[in-house]
């Protein structure tokens, strides 16, 4: 969240601010709260000060009578103050609550727009082993569709053929917008993940495998809760919901902590299940296996100190593309518009990867600087060389995200005859095999 510092002293920058994301944040609201809060803290604080120093008079009385009038007059007083007390708590709480509302500000590079005014920073090729960055950032609209290979066909079409993804029976035991892999599909898929967290270890990331199911102030603190609470699954009866990622059991590792000097930056990977409760389109748009409410996800996390978080966006990225150079798809990275952030995003980097059969951009990654806002929700300090504790500074960014990166795989993998060419990297994964193939070929 902002600090209600921020939010007092920068009330103009905080309004622009939401006013980019196009928010109806409670922010008039929370001002007056602050306003009613601090004028109720000085009224108890007054008040429990004047009790204090009656106290030491009655006891200090010598006459009884005197003693007596004393003390009738605090309990006068008494009434007052627990009703101020009470009006004191009531409002913090209705304060913290609205506060948790309001969404993070946005980087000023970030461009003010919806999803269609993000923006191509960077292109790239990685069977081809070339990238450039586009400066100045080139407007989505702008961006060229590539060229149209019309025997490719699309995952969903190569997966049935190769018997490899089977609609039918996930659709039997699950219903709509699960996915059962079978075979070579399952394997690959397993594959892909144990091979992008040995890639992400061999960058400096400590892996983290973590429980699936989280606890609510866990999703409080990365932001999830209160505002998207019908985007999950809540297991009824308890106080847990399933991960819908795993920046937040990773994100909240270190709460209600202090990391002593030395301690950072920490860098974290994951691999977990995640779950999300998506309205999904119909038509060809929600085909294949893109959308789902269970998907297999890497995750990675960063902490550092706060004024090392950009640099540290800047590596994040970096680390994420590496996953997609080197499975040789061709890229495009989108600094996202303020319509298109996150809720606890100060700037975020999409990664989205060419699919040849669906003939579509799919987005395999997003990378996040959330500075302090996850930080202050969730208590995460750390110690300054000065000895100074501080709200440390958060990013994630996934590395990456399935379905999506399988489904590209496929497509971008296919040969004429409808097998897949296995990329030299996942070889080992998979026990040597170079290709999966139709079967009874």
């Amino acid at each position: 969240m902002l600090s209600i510092q921020t939010i007092r002293e920068h009330t103009d920058e905080v309004r622009r601010a939401l006013a980019k994301r196009s928010s109806d944040a409670p922010l008039d609201r929370v001002l007056a709260l602050d306003e009613r809060r601090r004028a109720l803290l000085a009224d108890v604080e007054g008040m429990r000060a004047d009790r204090n120093r009656a106290g030491k008079a009655i006891g200090a009385a010598q006459d009884a009578g005197e003693r007596t009038r004393l003390i009738e007059e605090q309990r006068a007083v008494a009434g007052s103050l627990d009703a101020l007390a009470a009006e004191l708590r009531e409002v913090e709480h209705e304060l913290h609550t609205l506060m948790l509302e309001i969404p993070n500000i946005p980087h000023p590079d970030v461009v003010v727009g919806t999803e269609a005014d993000s923006v191509v920073v960077i292109e790239g090729d990685g069977a081809a082993g070339t990238e450039r960055r586009i400066d100045p950032p080139m407007p989505l609209a702008a961006y060229p569709t590539p060229a149209i290979d019309e025997s490719l066909e699309p995952h969903w079409e190569l997966g049935e053929r190769l018997g490899i993804i089977d609609f039918e029976r996930s659709a039997k035991i699950s219903g709509a917008h699960f996915l059962l892999l079978r075979g070579d599909g399952a394997r690959l898929q397993r594959a892909l993940i144990a091979w992008m967290l040995d890639l992400h270890r061999s960058r400096g990331y400590t892996e983290i495998y973590p429980p699936v199911a989280v606890r609510e102030e866990m999703l409080v603190g990365t932001g999830q809760l209160p505002k998207f609470a019908n985007t999950m699954f809540h297991l009824e009866g308890t106080d847990l919901w399933l991960n819908p990622t795993a920046e937040v059991p990773v994100t909240n590792l270190y709460r209600d902590e202090i990391l002593e000097p030395g301690d950072l930056p920490r860098l974290h990977s994951a691999y977990l299940a995640s779950f999300r409760h998506e309205e999904f389109s119909a038509g060809a748009a929600s085909r294949g296996i893109k959308r789902l409410y269970q998907f297999d996800k890497v995750e990675l996390v960063r902490f550092v100190e706060d004024d090392q978080s950009w640099a540290a966006l800047e590596l994040l990225l970096d680390d994420a593309i590496e996953v997609v150079r080197q499975l040789g798809f061709r890229y495009r990275v989108l600094r996202l518009a303020t319509g298109d952030l996150t809720f606890s995003s100060a700037m975020t980097y999409d990664i989205e990867v060419w699919a040849p059969g669906a003939r579509e951009w799919l987005e395999v990654s997003s990378v996040s600087n959330f500075e302090a806002f996850q930080a202050r929700r969730a208590n995460l300090r750390y110690r300054d060389a000065e000895g100074n504790v501080r709200h440390l500074h958060t990013l994630n960014g996934s590395g990456l995200g399935m379905p999506r990166t399988l489904a590209a795989a496929l497509e971008t993998w296919q040969l004429e005859d409808g097998s897949i060419e296995l990329p030299p990297v996942l070889r080992p994964y998979l026990g040597g095999q170079s290709t999966i193939s139709i079967p009874g070929s």
